[in-house]
């Protein structure tokens, strides 16, 4: 999808598209390797998916992220209105909204090849076991 100025949009819109976007990208690779029972998909897919591993991702990408996707990230970090569940660390919490805006983000601004790289990468720090 394209959308004329995704940076429009409010960046906690931005993270919500993103977490399903990430979700569903978790979800088929788990399935590409050879994960079938919804147990074990869930089990797994909490690995990729959770607050402490999106914080931890964004760590890790930050360095290779442009200034601009630096920029979404921070607004998705610093949004109001996002209040972290008690079993979630405030901090990572915020981080990992900001991972999950730059992913709605590039996928609204048409960037498929990146958003696959980021994907990509993310999905291997997890595997690598960050």
């Amino acid at each position: 999808m394209r959308l004329a100025n995704p940076l429009t949009l409010p960046p906690l819109t931005l993270a919500y598209l993103g977490d399903a976007l990430y979700e569903a990208f978790v979800r088929e690779r788990l399935l590409e390797r050879g994960y079938v029972r919804v147990n074990d998909l869930h089990r797994h897919a909490l690995r990729y998916v959770q607050a402490t591993a999106q914080a931890a991702i964004l760590h890790h990408l930050m360095p290779a992220l442009t200034e601009q996707e630096q920029d979404v990230v921070r607004r998705g970090r610093n949004a109001k209105g996002h209040g972290a569940p008690k079993s979630a660390d405030p901090a990572e919490y915020a981080a990992s909204t900001g991972f999950e805006a730059l992913v709605g983000y590039l996928y609204l601004a048409g960037q498929a090849e990146r958003l696959s790289e980021v994907l990509q990468a993310a999905a291997d720090f997890i595997e690598r076991g960050q």
